[in-house]
């Protein structure tokens, strides 16, 4: 519009400039060498508008052809740049859908029509990573990395490439170099965390947790969270080594995060060796209301030391009454239980557990039964649930599971990755464990009394039976006296009239599962070489399964053993 408006306002100039020349009167005169030109003063002014208007166009064309070799290079310039950046814009596109020999195509395009631009050197690291050429992409991220404009994304390159090689010490100088260069970068800051974490350097993990907070890169519940288990992990480190440091550092994590468990068992340790009960109990009940956990639980029943094995059980049920009804309360409880001697009390516990047991509630009941009554064979039964029982809850991050907890993901390198829960591997899944008819016979036999033998009884072995009847099944548990009636035997074979009523065998018939006749089983079974085995020299008792072999003959000795020699 101001450019319309600008060209009226100069044709109306012009026009009133010619009509102001056409209106003056008067003639011009131009005398050269021995000529005199006279004209008047409009023509005259046509003249030079002519003249001038030529000049102009002369200066055009003459600027014009000296100037095309410039504009023929810059069209060939702008042509080269349009194919690269389209050979650019492709060759992402094939990287992005996995087409390695488009990319490496475009690649080669971008290369030669846009060598310097900062994206055709992506293309080329790009494509070379998805041939699997780490050469070619370790030279491409470090043209990059010399260039200003892509230092910092040629540095997290070579970070991946350095990662990939498995090359710790390279990749955590590229990531330091690059956190100097731009503390705000977030994969930096977390590689440098991580790489502190796992050596152990606690006091450089701090600070770059610190300095994470302060360029904003997380937020002030995360910061808190994370320094609490930065300085768990020194409190652990250090409780051997500096027990001053290592309580100060658990005292500061317990305040930033109360819920986390090793750092609530380590500062109720340290309470309570203060005398501090009160304030140890207080702790521990912050985390378990949080968390149960079986560290909190030992932890508050040993909060006061040289306490007897039923004031333990009294304050852990305590504990265990704020989290009614799970499964970490009903161990602790039962654990608790069983070192008082209080089995009722520690049945009861996991009564609610027993049909479907985690492999703790199964082995917390085999003790019971060896321990109350001395039932090994109950005891087996409950050892062979707990191999096929479901997992209990461990430290578990990423798919990693521990024996102990740890600050930092062995996986990942993520901070307070490590949580207290079931492992991947046993998760429930559709079909359901099914208890064998052993365990069910096991589990449903009962008790028989414990009868002490008369003074002088001796133990006999079963009487043999004509023909022997199929293999019933056995209850493995220790010999013992006891009054029960002996198993009938067939007619056929009738005992004799001298035996009198024997003791009870060793493997005894069960009525519970029908089957009347019993096996008798050899006391010594006979250990058979293989015949390949040489053996030993030593003296054993013969039977009839060792070769009955005669003594050793004596050599001969004098002229007959020479001679028997030579002729051998």
């Amino acid at each position: 519009m101001y450019r319309v408006i600008l060209f009226l306002v100069l044709i109306a100039f012009a026009a009133f400039g010619a009509a102001w020349v056409a209106d003056q009167s008067g003639e011009f005169a131009l005398t050269w060498g021995g000529y005199r030109v006279e004209t008047s003063l409009s023509v005259f002014a046509l003249a030079v508008g002519i003249v001038v208007v030529a000049a102009f166009l002369v200066w055009s064309i003459l600027r014009g052809l000296w100037k095309t070799p410039e504009r023929i290079r810059r069209r060939r310039r702008e042509r080269r740049h349009a194919r690269g950046r389209h050979a650019i814009t492709h060759g992402l596109l094939a990287v992005g859908h996995g087409d390695s020999a488009a990319a490496r195509l475009h690649a080669d395009v971008a290369r030669r029509h846009a060598a310097d631009d900062p994206l055709a050197l992506l293309l080329r690291a790009q494509s070379a990573q998805l041939d699997g050429d780490r050469t070619g992409a370790q030279s491409a991220f470090r043209a990059m990395a010399e260039r200003p404009d892509t230092r910092l994304l040629g540095l997290r390159g070579l970070f991946i490439e350095a990662q990939r090689a498995d090359d710790p010490l390279s990749a955590v100088g590229i990531a330091e170099e690059a956190l100097k260069l731009a503390p705000s970068s977030t994969w930096a800051s977390q590689a440098v965390l991580g790489f502190r974490c796992a050596g152990g350097d606690w006091n450089g993990a701090l600070a770059i947790l610190d300095n994470n907070l302060a360029a904003g890169l997380i937020d002030k519940a995360a910061y808190r969270r994370q320094r609490g288990v930065l300085l768990t992990a020194r409190a652990l480190e250090l409780e051997k080594v500096d027990r001053d440091l290592s309580r100060d550092s658990v005292m500061e994590a317990i305040k930033l995060a109360p819920t986390l468990v090793p750092a609530a068992v380590l500062a109720s340790k340290y309470q309570s060796e203060a005398h501090q009960v009160r304030r140890s109990m207080r702790i521990v009940e912050a985390a378990w209301l949080a968390q149960p956990h079986p560290d909190l639980a030992d932890a508050y029943a040993h909060v006061r030391l040289g306490d007897s094995a039923r004031q333990r059980l009294v304050r852990v049920e305590t504990l265990a009454a704020k989290a009614p009804g799970h499964l970490e309360s009903a161990l602790a409880v039962s654990r608790a239980a069983i070192d008082a001697a209080e089995f009722a009390r520690a049945r009861e516990a996991l009564a609610p557990f027993i049909d479907a047991p985690t492999q703790r509630v199964a082995l917390l009941m085999a003790e019971i039964e060896r321990t109350e009554h001395g039932d090994s064979g109950r005891a087996r039964a409950w050892t062979l649930r707990a191999v096929r029982a479901l997992h209990d809850p461990v430290w578990t991050a990423d798919g990693y599971v521990s024996a102990t907890w740890r600050p930092v993901s062995p996986v990942s390198g993520r901070i307070d990755a490590f949580q207290w829960q079931m492992p991947l591997a046993s998760l429930p899944s559709d079909k359901a464990v099914e208890t064998s008819a052993f365990e069910q016979a096991m589990l449903a036999a009962p008790v028989p009394p414990r009868v002490e033998p008369p003074p002088g009884a001796a133990i006999e072995p079963p009487p043999m039976e004509a023909e022997p009847a199929p293999l019933a099944a056995q209850d493995n548990s220790p010999p013992r006296a006891v009054v029960a009636e002996p198993a009938p035997s067939p007619p056929a074979a009738p005992l004799p009239a001298e035996s009198a009523p024997a003791a009870t065998p060793l493997f005894r018939a069960r009525a519970d599962l029908g089957k009347t006749a019993t096996v008798p089983i050899p006391p010594v079974i006979p250990i058979v070489r293989a015949p390949d085995d040489p053996g030993i020299d030593e003296e054993v008792a013969t039977d009839e399964f060792t070769e009955q072999a005669g003594p050793a003959k004596a050599q001969a000795g004098g002229w007959r053993g020479f001679w028997g020699r030579w002729g051998s």
